[in-house]
């Protein structure tokens, strides 16, 4: 093997570490919280913003992310964030105060927002769009699918011996990649095209707009709501007027990077929204422990990994719409077969086969989604088209969980299983006629 192709693997490796971790953040803290609680005394508002504080500063960042990592460097962006990200789970493992605590998993959320899209876009930037690409982007897209799966566990595993580990356990890894990726990573320079300046009214009407969103769907809160629908549409007006605005809004104008983000969004309000539902379903209806939640997810996340490593030939064959949109219609099945679980579902005639179903689908659908949203577009424009795509399954997340949530109170967990079922078909549609069809190519 050359020796550029050995660099190019082990950034890659390095690359998808990161983002392994920024995903399984979020989901790090769920098991951990009621011991947290009766550890610290904190109530359960300061609880909820241990895991709310993350994904809102995380959904709020990412656009602002993406275009930070094109202006001053990826690479730089990058690593100063992912320092930024280890510090801050460090000090949160030490701390012993709520709010303190909380403020944590906000810089947290922030550095990830920057991490991820700059990780991102120096993959699509180091690998060649085609098949190399789509392989290398099935790798990343496996990094951050399992990361949330491994989140669940790892919540589980290490609460039993002490939640502060849940803190701790992503900085290891995290300084390890910070000591190996400036040895194989590219050169941070800047993209030629992004020199022209900073759009800060921009940045702060989008920031704004996209905070109160999520802020607003995780918590329901519509007078927060109404005020981001404003600022997201004074950061369009801004951004027309503008000679180099944050989001060149042409880059929409591509149908497959537009269709790409409105099916990306349909498949996180389908699969995270389900899987918000799943664990209450086996937790409260089911008996399920913690532990026993997280191991019992676990063959749902090998089928991702399996699936994952397949995408990116299948998507050279049979192109990226047929494969988003087969991945999405199996992901659906996946969650529809949980209408079969009743009271007292047996796990493995009747669990065991829908997680391994979902898993399969969510393996195909979502390496897909992140190769069409980034496909076509110029290197000074990859950390923005990163950004946008994370922002919209952030957003959609966010959507599904507040509709799903919302439904299983008004109809109970039958209806919300169909609901996230339908999100999937609603996506499988989108990615179906949205996506440009490509010509199958040979396989390397």
């Amino acid at each position: 093997m050359p020796r550029t192709d050995g660099r190019k693997r082990t950034a890659l490796v390095l690359l998808c570490a990161a983002v392994f971790l920024d995903s399984m953040d979020l989901s790090l803290m769920g098991v951990a919280l009621p011991a947290i609680g009766r550890d610290l005394a904190l109530p359960d508002s300061t609880l909820q913003w241990l895991m709310s504080g993350y994904a809102v500063a995380y959904g709020g960042f990412l656009l602002l992310g993406g275009r930070i990592a094109d202006l001053f460097g990826r690479r730089r962006t990058f690593l100063l964030s992912l320092a930024v990200f280890a510090a801050a789970g460090l000090a949160g493992g030490l701390l012993s105060e709520g709010w303190p605590l909380v403020a944590t998993r906000v810089i947290k959320g922030i550095a990830a927002a920057l991490t991820a899209p700059a990780a991102l876009s120096l993959i699509t930037t180091t690998f060649a769009e085609g098949p190399q690409r789509n392989r290398a982007l099935g790798v990343y897209s496996l990094a951050g699918a399992t990361g949330y799966t491994a989140g669940l566990i790892a919540s589980g595993l290490l609460t039993e011996i002490s939640w502060r580990l849940v803190f701790f356990l992503p900085v290891p890894v995290a300084v390890l990649v910070l000591v190996l990726a400036p040895l194989v990573l590219p050169s941070g320079a800047r993209p030629a095209g992004a020199r022209e300046g900073f759009d800060a009214a921009g940045a702060v009407s989008v920031t704004g707009g996209v905070l109160l969103l999520v802020f607003a769907l995780t918590e329901r809160n519509w007078p927060a709501g109404a005020a981001a629908v404003l600022l997201l549409g004074a950061f369009v007006a801004i951004e027309r007027r503008r000679p180099a605005p944050l989001v060149p809004l042409e880059i929409f104008r591509s149908g497959t990077v537009a269709a790409a983000n409105l099916a990306a969004l349909t498949w996180a309000c389908a699969t995270i929204g389900w899987q918000f539902v799943a664990v209450l379903y086996l937790q409260g209806r089911l008996g399920y422990g913690p532990l026993e939640t997280g191991l019992g997810i676990v063959p749902m996340g090998a089928a991702i990994v399996i699936t994952a490593n397949l995408a990116g030939r299948l998507i050279t064959r049979w192109g990226l719409g047929r494969v988003a949109a087969a991945g999405l219609l199996v992901q659906g099945a996946g969650i529809l077969l949980f209408l079969r679980a009743g009271e007292a579902g047996d796990y493995l005639t009747v669990l065991l086969p829908a997680l391994v179903v979902h898993g399969i689908g969510n393996g195909l659908s979502f390496p897909s989604l992140n190769i069409a949203a980034v496909a076509g577009l110029p290197d000074e424009q990859q950390g923005l088209a990163s950004g946008l795509v994370t922002s919209a399954v952030q957003i959609g997340a966010g959507i599904g969980v507040a509709t799903l949530a919302a439904v299983t109170s008004l109809g109970g967990y039958p209806i919300a299983f169909l609901t996230a079922g339908a999100f999937s078909l609603v996506g499988a549609l989108i990615a179906l006629y949205g996506l440009r069809p490509r010509h199958p190519a040979p396989i390397p």
